[in-house]
């Protein structure tokens, strides 16, 4: 969030960007910026997590987004009121898991209804919500118990969600297959027939994006340019301004299965990319050129994006629920 310039804030306005700069690391993803209320402009810019470069720096990349005219032009001259992280299930409706279990049901974003091409999902997470008060106000008058809400995943699948979510659900599969430009088209056609009822290509299928990560060996350092102080940050002053708080006597949320993977795999082998996809600065390899390398985790930095339980390449980071009270406190996001 940016408090602008009045005479560059015009309320209203949408920004959506695709590619740059991410194209230059053949990476994929894009950016917004949106003219809110009381003259803030909310922006930011999406990295798909399965890019094969583990040297691919999302924060960076964010940086140098800022950088492009179009949205310099918006923000030079204001100010940073606050910034957050998270992580976008984008996989479409194929990655949609069961919804309903003993004790709990999966809700909006967290079930994975972002139409993706359209860029939103607020009207899916509220009409997903709606179902589960309907299933959950009809096993309470039907005197049900220690039960699950098997008639909200019912209705969610034969609900509007899911036509049109099926509509769109090869959009971020294609582009991850085929790329940009290519999968942008491929993707467009595939919405289209699909809009006329002429689905020729079947679902497909995902990969976990920790897979798709390859080996450092395979890639150069990407040269980020250093922060400027008035366009671009860096990223522990930005997350100065999430407010996120952790009591620090608290046990690590933040667990390593096996600490000797981490450091002969993650940094051996793929170049310590925690470093880089982690939006908070939580991670840190510290003493590796003495050496003898150890694995810093700054828990309380963590502003629950879940990154790393995502993009870790052997799965060996698990993010637990953290006390109580902690994390980010976004006040206007």
């Amino acid at each position: 969030m940016w408090d602008v310039d009045p005479a560059r804030h015009f309320p209203g306005r949408v920004l959506h960007t695709q590619g740059w700069p991410l194209s230059e690391s053949d990476s994929w993803g894009g950016g917004f910026l949106y003219h809110q209320a009381n003259g803030q402009v909310a922006l930011g810019f999406v990295t798909a997590l399965d890019y094969k470069n583990p040297y691919v720096y999302p924060f960076e990349e964010f940086q140098r987004w800022k950088q492009h005219p179009a949205i310099r032009a918006v923000i030079e001259g204001g100010r940073r009121v606050s910034y957050g992280a998270r992580a976008i299930n984008e996989g479409g409706w194929q990655s949609v898991p069961r919804l309903a279990f003993p004790g709990g049901a999966l809700i909006g974003c967290s079930a994975g209804f972002v139409n993706v091409p359209r860029i939103k999902g607020s009207h899916t997470a509220m009409k997903s919500a709606m179902l589960a008060a309907e299933a959950v106000a009809k096993a309470i008058g039907e005197g049900s118990s220690h039960t699950e809400l098997a008639d909200y995943d019912a209705a969610v699948r034969s609900s509007w969600i899911a036509r049109e979510l099926k509509l769109v659900q090869n959009a971020q599969p294609m582009v991850s297959k085929f790329g940009g430009e290519f999968g942008t088209m491929l993707a467009g056609i595939d919405m289209w027939l699909r809009q006329i009822r002429l689905p020729l290509i079947p679902a497909m299928k995902h990969h976990w994006d920790s897979e798709a990560t390859m080996r450092a060996d395979l890639f150069r350092p990407i040269p980020y340019p250093k922060p400027d102080g008035v366009i671009s940050f860096d990223r522990l002053s930005s997350v100065f301004l999430s407010n996120t708080n952790h009591e620090e006597d608290q046990p690590v949320h933040l667990v390593v299965k096996d600490l000797e993977l981490q450091r002969a795999s993650e940094l051996g082998v793929f170049g310590g990319p925690s470093t880089r996809y982690c939006p908070a600065g939580v991670y840190e390899w510290v003493g590796v050129e003495e050496g003898d390398p150890k694995f810093v985790i700054n828990a309380q930095n963590c502003v629950h994006c879940k990154t790393c339980d995502i993009k870790d390449p052997n799965q060996n980071i698990v993010w637990t629920t953290p006390e109580g009270g902690g994390g980010p406190n976004y006040p206007n996001m």
